[in-house]
């Protein structure tokens, strides 16, 4: 085949579709047989397309169900020969020949029609089935006697198809050429010559075929004709051309139509026989002629879709050899017997879930071979579902999203697409597309709860698992991967992550400490629950960790006070009445609820018949009246005791002195000292005791010496005097500048010297209220103190009170113990009348009761008693507890001993001078008849004493 021939010619157009899905339609024209991998066209420059658009969207050619003539080389953006392509075989003798088929993208989705038309070669030379035809000719034929040759086919078409016939030799017959209704024409050879048997019973002829192509192509079929006897007529047929109806798919053995042909001659030259000459095409296959009477069957199965039409050509002869011909025009009528064929073009499976609306998710080309109604076709989807079906050109549609998605909701679709034909019965197909949607981290983590408590118990072991916070996320996979992170804050100033820590996967919250339901009860902090998304999403809650409390404290007993240095004694007068308050235990314990609540037993005692302790309130009350025979000395032991599981308990011992004064008492209460238990390190000790009784000895006798030169001074001067010089101070006086001062307390002391084993002098200190304090580190000095109430009412007493220190005060609701009766109400707020100051005589006589008592007192004490002080008090109460550390008096004096005794000796010596001074003022003014008038009392700024205090006040 030259150049010249096998050049192309391209034909290119483009049309923009109304429908949004098809973008255009390009059309090429190429000869057939060309090589593979010839160009066809440039495709993306033809459709406007870049080369990486044809990469990116994954381009393709899709041709349905028809073989793939044409390949895309997406490198070049052209299409290429793929297979050799017979026009012939693709097309037979159908014009225009073209290929059909679309190219296919994708994200978007995209898609083109392209059609191919492919132009003939004259590459078929016309080709005779038969390789000679025999013919038998009676020799009567008449000039112009035509007989009908078989015709040559050539498969080329148009200028390439058969052109012409050609006869050789030409004596005797020459061709001519009948044209048909239908186009065709009828090869006849024509007798010109009458035929002379006796001359020639046998001729051979050529019969050349010819195309138009260039170059000119031919076939050839020899001619036999055997000259016959006369047979002067010819068969004649009633139509030239028979017409008949067919429905596809009707049975085998249907007759399509029948011919008649007469002849008129006789004998065996007029009987007729039929048959089909059809040589080139399948008719012979489909039908057949009773060769007898000329009926046509049908003996295959003919389809609409194959052929539309049937030409058979029917030959009738009779027995002389003359022959005549017609043709049967067969319309195949269509019956609806093909479904709608659905093929997927393209079609997504996963979308994500938050795809924009009108989204082709699916391409879809239907094909039913069906004509006029029976071929059209109508799709559907199933309803309730987010999408559409949209029609974008004859037979092809697409699936696209109708509305928001939803992973979470629905995170599969079955879209069932049904196809239906409009025949009669309609016949439909379906098929079933499962798109999967991608998960879109959309959705925060959830906690299960808006907020969280916890509890857990103190003492809890660090690292206890408490509880846990569970989120869920309704995202899949790596979004729903949920981690939990402890939000930074604070507890009390101290960082959250100190307490608690949260585990990142499970949420579990450990106690990082052990917790103390006496130091935090309860804190709270936040949680974050974070997804894996990107970005990550995440939300916050709120934990309330509440501690409980556990049995983890003792009760601790307030008073009375246990020290290993002192022991304290509670005073009970023997007239005491059935009931009387002696004490009150108090105790508190840091837990909390029933682990807190105390209750109060007597464990051991003296005489358990003489005291009760209150089981809830902790006072000890005598149960019976007290008499002579019961023991000076009472010790009670009292178990304070919680209500946790399992309890715990406090002891404290309670010494009680049951007596009406306190030297009585004295001599039971010396061995207090000597009960004490004493450690392990007893040497340790015994040796640091030796070294302070050694030096408070050396001390004490310097004091000592100290003194005893003073008094004997100080006797001296009185010795000389005339009258004697004894200080005034009112009685039941009271400091009302609110100091925390004991109202209406005189102070009754004497000092003493120790035998050769206590060999200290020891000035005594205001207790409390009717407590006997022993103070082993001071060589068993005692001191007694008492309230309000004044035993010693006398209202000379040459005793002064030194103002408390003010450090120390308790509330009324604080008091520990009961409370003796107090005085008068004008006595106990300082508002009563003052006393008549005393004459000469009554100062005389109550310096000598004074001089006395304090005989009496060192008979009653022994030689083995260290010096002792004495104080009176009508009432106590918690808030006017004096400073034990200042209130230490010299007895005779207004001053105060320090601790440094050169300071307590200067201040000694300057009260002493004072009080002299002031009483022989006093002695010198004082008349009779002013003693005995009863003058007003004087101003208490007229006292040393009142000096001092009003002094005292001017600066706080």
């Amino acid at each position: 085949m030259s150049d010249r021939t096998m050049t192309r010619q391209v034909l290119l157009f483009i049309s923009v579709l109304s429908l949004s899905s098809v973008h255009g339609q390009v059309s090429y024209s190429i000869p057939e047989e060309m090589a593979k991998g010839s160009l066809v066209g440039n495709i993306a420059q033809d459709l406007g397309l870049d080369i990486k658009r044809l990469k990116s969207g994954k381009a393709r050619i899709y041709t349905g169900d028809s073989a793939e003539y044409i390949e895309l080389n997406k490198e070049r953006g052209v299409l290429l020969i793929k297979e050799r392509i017979d026009r012939e075989a693709l097309c037979g003798q159908t014009t225009p020949c073209a290929l059909h088929f679309q190219l296919i993208l994708v994200d978007p989705m995209e898609f083109y029609s392209i059609n191919v038309e492919v132009t003939d070669v004259n590459d078929n030379a016309p080709l005779f089935k038969k390789r000679e035809m025999k013919f038998r000719i009676s020799e009567s034929a008449v000039t112009g006697a035509k007989f009908v040759l078989e015709r040559a086919m050539d498969l080329d078409v148009g200028i390439n198809g058969l052109q012409s016939y050609s006869l050789k030799p030409t004596d005797n017959f020459i061709l001519k050429l009948q044209n048909q209704p239908d186009g065709g024409k009828t090869v006849e050879m024509v007798l010109q010559k009458p035929l002379d048997r006796e001359k020639q019973d046998q001729l051979s002829l050529i019969l050349t075929a010819i195309d138009g192509g260039d170059p000119q192509l031919s076939g050839t079929v020899q001619i036999q004709i055997t000259v016959l006897d006369a047979n002067d007529n010819a068969p004649v047929f009633t139509q030239a051309i028979y017409k008949a109806t067919l429905r596809e798919n009707s049975a085998k053995g249907t007759v399509v139509v029948s011919v008649s042909a007469s002849d008129n001659d006789q004998g065996s030259y007029g009987k007729v026989t039929y048959s089909i000459s059809n040589s080139l095409d399948d008719v012979s296959e489909l039908f057949e002629m009773n060769g007898d009477n000329g009926e046509v069957r049908l003996i295959g199965n003919i389809d609409y879709e194959k052929a539309r039409q049937y030409q058979i050509h029917v030959q009738a002869s009779d027995a002389g050899g003359l022959t005549e011909s017609c043709k049967i025009l067969v319309e195949v009528l269509d019956t609806n017997d093909n479904i709608p064929a659905i093929n997927v073009m393209s079609k997504s499976s996963a979308i994500p879930e938050n795809i924009k609306l009108g989204t082709v998710v699916t391409m879809i080309n239907i094909q039913d071979p069906d004509f006029g109604e029976n071929g059209k076709v109508q799709c559907s989807i199933n309803e309730n579902i987010p999408f559409a079906m949209k029609s974008t050109s004859n037979n092809f549609f697409t699936v696209v999203t109708d509305s928001d998605l939803d992973r979470e909701r629905d995170s599969e679709y079955n879209i069932s697409v049904t196809c239906s034909d409009e025949g009669v019965p309609s016949l439909s197909s379906s098929v079933t597309l499962t798109l999967q949607l991608s998960d879109v981290n959309d959705n925060a983590p959830v906690f299960e709860r808006s907020s969280y408590e916890a509890y857990i118990i103190e003492n809890n072991t660090p690292g206890l698992s408490i509880f846990t916070v569970k989120a869920r996320d309704a995202d899949w996979n790596q979004n729903a991967r949920v981690s939990y992170i402890l939000e930074d804050s604070s507890v009390n100033g101290v960082p959250v992550s100190s307490y608690v820590s949260v585990s990142a996967d499970s949420g579990v919250i450990h106690a990082v400490r052990s917790f103390d339901y006496e130091q935090i009860k309860d804190f709270q902090f936040r949680v974050k629950a974070q997804d894996g998304g990107s970005p990550p999403l995440s939300s916050n809650v709120t934990v309330k960790i509440m501690i409980q409390d556990q049995n983890d404290n003792a009760p601790q007993v307030l008073y009375p006070v246990q020290t290993s240095s002192s022991l304290v004694a509670e005073m009970v007068p023997r007239s005491a009445d059935v009931g009387y308050l002696v004490t009150k235990v108090v105790a508190v314990d840091v837990d909390s609820g029933q682990n807190a609540w105390l209750s109060y037993k007597l464990q051991k005692a003296t005489d358990r018949a003489l005291f009760e302790v209150g089981l809830q309130n902790g006072e000890i009350r005598t149960i019976r009246q007290v008499n002579d025979k019961d023991a000076v000395k009472q010790r009670l032991t009292v178990v304070v005791e919680d209500n946790g599981q399992p309890s715990r308990s406090a002891t404290v011992n309670v010494n009680v002195a049951v007596a009406d004064s306190f030297p009585e008492v004295l001599s039971e209460f010396t061995d207090f000292t000597h009960d004490k238990e004493y450690n392990d390190n007893l040497t340790l000790y015994l040796v640091l005791a030796l070294a302070v009784v050694s030096f408070l000895f050396i001390t004490c006798l310097v004091v000592i010496i100290s003194v005893k030169i003073y008094r004997w001074r100080q006797s001296r001067i009185l010795y000389h005097s005339n009258l004697p010089v004894i200080p005034y101070y009112p009685p039941r006086y009271a400091d009302t500048l609110g100091t925390g001062t004991l109202q209406h307390v005189y102070n009754y002391e004497v000092c003493r010297t120790t035998d050769s084993r206590k060999s200290d002098c020891q000035f005594t200190r205001p207790c409390s209220q009717n407590v006997l304090i022993m103070d082993p580190s001071s060589t068993g000095t005692m001191q007694r103190m008492q309230s309000e109430q004044n035993i010693l009412d006398e209202p000379d007493s040459p005793i002064e009170q030194k103002p408390p220190n003010a450090d120390w005060r308790f509330t009324q609701g604080q008091r520990p113990g009961p409370s003796g009766a107090g005085g008068p109400p004008e006595m106990a707020m300082g508002t009563g009348p003052w006393p008549n100051p005393p004459t000469e005589a009554e100062q005389l006589q109550a310096l000598m009761a004074a001089a006395n008592e304090v005989s009496e007192a060192t008979a009653t004490l022994g030689p083995g008693t260290m010096g002792l002080s004495t104080r009176y008090s009508p009432q106590f109460t918690l808030q006017h507890v004096p400073d034990y550390r200042q209130n230490v008096y010299i007895p005779g004096s207004t001053a105060t001993l320090t601790s440094n005794p050169q300071q307590q000796q200067q201040q000694q010596q300057q009260m002493l001078m004072q009080q002299q001074m002031a009483a022989q003022h006093q002695a010198l003014q004082a008349q009779p008849s002013e003693a005995a008038a009863q003058p007003e009392p004087p101003k208490a700024a007229q006292t040393p004493a009142s000096k001092k205090k009003s002094t005292k006040k001017e600066k706080k």
